[in-house]
C-alpha cells in the first residue's frame, strides 16, 4: 500500500519578508513579472530543501530554477540562515565548466522525482528537460563531496 506524500508549500520554508525580498531581487535582476519570479523562487526553494533532505542524491536545477538559486545564494545572509535551518550546514552550489567533471550531469527527471517525493509540487514549465543548468547542489562537487579534489 502506497503512502501519500503530504504536499508542502515552499512559502512555509522561508520567512515572509525573505520570500518577498527574493522575489523582488529576481524581478529587479531579470526584468520579470512578479508571478514568474514567485514561481521560480518557489521551485528554487523546493529544490534546495529536497537537496538538503536528500544529501546523497545527485541533483541539479533547470536553467529557470537556477536563476532563483543563484539569486538566493547572492543574498548571502538570508541564504545562510535558510541553509542552517533546513540542512544544518551551508548548501553549496557548484557551477560546472565543460570538461571539468567526468560525471554525467544530474538528470532533471531524477531531480524532479526527488522534489516530488519530498512533498513539493513541480511547475513543469520551469523544469523542461532541454533546460538543464550546469550547476548542482553540494554533493556533486563541494568541499565535503568525493569530487572535492577535482576543482
Amino acid at each position: 500500500m502506497a503512502t501519500a506524500v503530504q504536499v508542502r508549500d515552499p512559502r512555509n520554508c522561508v520567512p515572509t519578508q525573505v520570500w518577498d525580498r527574493e522575489v523582488r531581487l529576481l524581478m529587479r535582476d531579470h526584468a520579470m513579472e512578479r508571478d514568474l519570479a514567485e514561481r521560480i523562487f518557489s521551485q528554487a526553494v523546493a529544490y534546495l530543501v529536497a537537496s538538503a533532505e536528500c544529501p546523497g542524491v545527485r541533483m541539479g536545477p533547470s536553467q529557470a530554477v537556477d536563476l532563483g538559486v543563484h539569486s538566493f545564494v547572492l543574498d548571502s545572509i538570508n541564504y545562510t540562515e535558510f541553509c542552517n535551518q533546513h540542512a544544518g550546514r551551508y548548501i553549496h552550489h557548484v557551477p560546472h565548466l565543460p570538461g571539468e567533471d567526468t560525471q554525467e550531469p544530474p538528470a532533471l527527471r531524477d531531480t524532479v522525482k526527488v522534489i516530488q517525493a519530498s512533498g513539493f509540487e513541480i511547475d513543469p514549465e520551469l523544469w523542461t528537460m532541454k533546460d538543464a543548468a550546469d550547476c548542482s547542489q553540494c554533493h556533486a562537487g563541494c568541499t565535503d563531496s568525493p569530487n572535492s579534489g577535482k576543482r
